[in-house]
C-alpha cells in the first residue's frame, strides 16, 4: 500500500460501497433518498471494513423522535472477544431533526416505508447509510418495471450493434 493512502484499503468497490440492497429498488418505488450516519461499536466498524454486511431484510423506523436501523446483519468481528457486538441489534441513525420529521410525516400520512438502499464509507472513512423513502410495488407493477428495463437494455443493444 502506498504511503498516501494512510495504510488503509477500502473494501468493496472503488467508491467505498460495503453492500447494496438490490431487491429494494425492485420491490419499492423510491421517491426520495437521505444520507444517514450510524452509531456503531468498534467491532461493527471492523466487520464493515472487511466488507461483511447484509441489508436484505432490514428496514428503518422512527421511534421517540430518533431513527433506528432494524434487522441489518453485521456479523460479529472474527478477532473480537467478549466485547463483540450482536449481529442484528438495532442501530441508531444520525439524521437532522427536519429529515426525521419529514420521514415520520411521510410514513404516518402517506403510508410510505423507509428502506435502506446502500451501506458505504464516505470520503472521510465514516460509515453512511443511504435511506430511501419508498412506496411498495404490487406484483403487476414489478413485472411492468422489469419489462421496461428489459426493453431499454434491448433497445440500447440494438442501437449499439446497428
Amino acid at each position: 500500500m502506498s504511503a498516501k493512502s494512510g495504510g488503509r484499503k477500502k473494501s468493496g468497490a472503488g467508491d467505498g460501497t460495503i453492500t447494496e440492497n438490490r431487491r429494494a429498488r425492485r420491490d419499492f418505488e423510491v421517491t426520495e433518498t437521505f444520507e444517514a450516519g450510524l452509531v456503531l461499536q468498534g467491532t461493527e466498524v471492523k466487520s464493515l471494513r472487511l466488507g461483511k454486511a447484509n441489508l436484505a431484510h432490514s428496514f428503518a423506523t422512527v421511534r421517540e423522535g430518533e431513527g433506528y436501523l432494524m434487522n441489518a446483519d453485521i456479523p460479529e468481528y472474527v478477532a473480537g472477544n467478549r466485547h463483540n457486538h450482536k449481529a442484528t441489534q438495532p442501530r441508531k441513525l444520525l439524521l437532522h431533526k427536519r429529515e426525521l420529521n419529514k420521514l415520520m410525516a411521510a410514513v404516518q400520512r402517506d403510508g410510505m416505508t423507509i428502506v435502506p438502499l446502500k451501506l458505504y464509507f464516505n470520503e472521510h472513512g465514516r460509515a453512511k447509510l443511504l435511506l430511501g423513502l419508498a412506496r411498495g410495488r404490487k406484483k403487476g407493477d414489478k413485472r411492468d418495471v422489469e419489462k421496461k428495463r428489459d426493453w431499454q437494455r434491448q433497445k440500447a443493444r440494438l442501437m449499439k450493434d446497428g
